[in-house]
């Protein structure tokens, strides 16, 4: 009498294939993701008169001011030039983690999305 559930002698060949397949997507997620946090992403405001440089692990590593950008008669206009510039930056970093993560899912949409389980 045959055993009821369970896969006699192992895994069948698809699953092998299928867990092959998940360990290789995430290696590449995992070199990506290193290869993103090294690269810089740069943004200018006020017409380049501040520029702020941050890494793919969302952290600001230089801040470029002109002379003309400082005028301590008006301190919130550099503020704001400042946080504009950082502002971007950060979303061009998230969109290259996007298109990284679009890219390593074929586009499944996070965790699953469109499966049936």
């Amino acid at each position: 009498m045959a055993k009821r559930g369970g896969f006699p002698g192992g895994m069948p060949g698809n699953m092998n294939n299928l867990m092959k397949q998940a360990q290789r997507m995430q290696r590449q997620m995992e070199e990506g993701q290193k290869e993103l946090e090294t690269k810089e992403f740069s943004a200018k405001a006020g017409g380049g008169a501040v520029e702020v440089v941050v890494t793919g692990k969302r952290e600001v590593v230089k801040v470029t001011l002109s002379e003309e950008a400082v005028d301590p008669e008006d301190i919130e206009t550099l503020q704001d030039m400042i946080m504009a510039a950082t502002n971007e930056a950060l979303r061009q970093a998230e969109d290259a983690n996007n298109e990284l993560m679009g890219k390593m899912t074929g586009g499944l949409g996070g965790f699953g999305g469109g499966l049936p389980f």
